[in-house]
């Protein structure tokens, strides 16, 4: 159900790119993606992790658990808000671009919005129970769309993409209320409840602190070096050539994170000899799609975007390059965190994203959208000794598979980049 949940969307979000690519100018992608860095940051900063402690919590089924969850979720989203319009200036100054000073406020709403959704995405994801909430997604997705595109006809500006956005915010939280099973949610406030939460999610918080580094950061430094319109050609090359390590994170969340959590390795062999089947069929999988846009990632963007998007090609090939370690390490952090284990969790992220983010610093102004797309790789092989160490002890890790799949990986992928260096070498022009 997730991988057809991740395929729908994406093949939803792809058609919507296709579409909105060829009505907008690449200035407004590049606009939108320096509003998503500042509003994905304030979402990982205040993240304390509401949803994974349902998930790993013993009394993650209680109804006052949930719905003091839920009211603590409510506030975060007004105070994430208020901080979107604190922001707005000094965004606007920053990146010398005035219209963020009315984008920010506006798109911030969709934080109070999601700040209402419903606890039962997570007592679903808590018993593998995804198919109705998969259906859901897809279809306001697919509404989404429709609606995006008659705005972008009548407008051609950015804001047909703000509206859109708010407007499938909201549809896909009402219909989440309505037709998901569940305890249905209500203001309360336990205080053990908020405890629990609290004590867990405080690693949580400076966990996506440092998510927020490794998944925003090419984005906020870039942005700073670059053109916007650069800009808005790099967020479509990373879109098609980050696709598969997105799919394999979202399976481990919705999955594997679970099965650790109902299986652990530590418990006997035959726990550890699951875990590893599920964890290479990932990789192996991830690995593939990889491989087949590194070698037709060009192809594709010529025969699907206009000339102006053209650059992405290349990107997604030598994204395939940088991926190859993530992909193969992807999902380890859901091995310590269904062991309720938040403070090594943070470690981990912490040392990847310090890594990552000096590598962008040092890269970008050298090699610009280069060292962007290469920094996270050479920051995720960095940190893999720690990343074994931490899941050994746990009995989680598997040093065999991970060498294994690195070497065909690079192999793979490293000729892809070899076999098209014309163009890949276009990006250092």
């Amino acid at each position: 159900m997730t991988i057809l949940g991740f395929g729908g969307g994406n093949f939803l979000r792809l058609v919507s790119n296709l579409i909105l690519t060829r009505l907008l100018f690449p200035e407004a992608f590049g606009l939108m993606a320096i509003v998503q860095v500042f509003l994905g940051g304030l979402q990982m900063f205040s993240d304390i992790g509401i949803k994974t402690s349902i998930i790993q919590s013993a009394r993650g089924d209680d109804p006052d658990f949930l719905n003091t969850a839920w009211t603590l979720q409510i506030v975060r989203g007004f105070l994430l808000w208020l901080a979107a319009c604190a922001m707005a200036w000094p965004a606007a100054r920053i990146y010398d671009e005035p219209m963020l000073l009315q984008l920010l406020p506006v798109v911030g709403l969709t934080t109070i919005v999601a700040g209402f959704t419903t606890t039962k995405i997570a007592a679903a994801n808590r018993h593998l129970q995804l198919g109705r909430q998969v259906g859901i997604d897809l279809g306001t997705q697919a509404v989404g769309i429709v609606i995006m595109v008659i705005l972008a006809w009548i407008m051609r500006s950015v804001w047909a993409l703000v509206i859109g956005s708010l407007i499938t915010a909201a549809l896909r939280n009402i219909l989440l209320h309505r037709l998901l099973p569940g305890v249905s949610n209500r203001f309360r406030w336990d205080p053990v409840s908020a405890r629990e939460m609290i004590r867990f999610g405080k690693y949580i918080f400076l966990a996506t602190a440092a998510g927020f580094l490794i998944n925003q950061g090419d984005r906020a430094i870039l942005g700073a070096f670059i053109p916007l319109g650069e800009l808005g050609v790099y967020s479509v090359g990373m879109f098609l050539g980050t696709l598969p390590f997105l799919l394999g994170r979202a399976v481990n969340n919705n999955v594997v994170q679970a099965l650790y959590r109902m299986k652990p390795p530590a418990e006997n062999a035959a726990n550890r000899a699951q875990i590893h089947r599920a964890r290479r069929l990932l990789v192996v999988g991830t690995l593939a799609i990889s491989g087949v846009l590194s070698y037709g990632g060009i192809w594709l963007t010529n025969l699907l975007y206009d000339p102006r998007y053209h650059l992405a090609g290349p990107m997604i090939v030598l994204f395939g390059l940088s991926m190859v370690p993530q992909l193969v390490f992807n999902g380890y952090g859901g091995a310590l965190l269904s062991n309720g284990d938040s403070r090594r969790h943070f470690q981990l992220l912490a040392a990847t994203a310090l890594i990552q983010t000096a590598l962008m610093f040092l890269m970008i102004p050298w090699i610009g959208v280069v060292g962007a797309i290469l920094a996270p790789g050479f920051a995720s092989l960095a940190t893999y000794p720690m990343k074994n160490a931490y899941t050994a002890r746990y009995k989680a890790n598997d040093l065999r598979g991970d060498i294994t799949f690195l070497a065909l990986g690079f192999v793979v992928n490293g000729l892809a980049v070899w076999l098209h260096w014309p163009d890949v070498v276009q990006l250092l022009s």
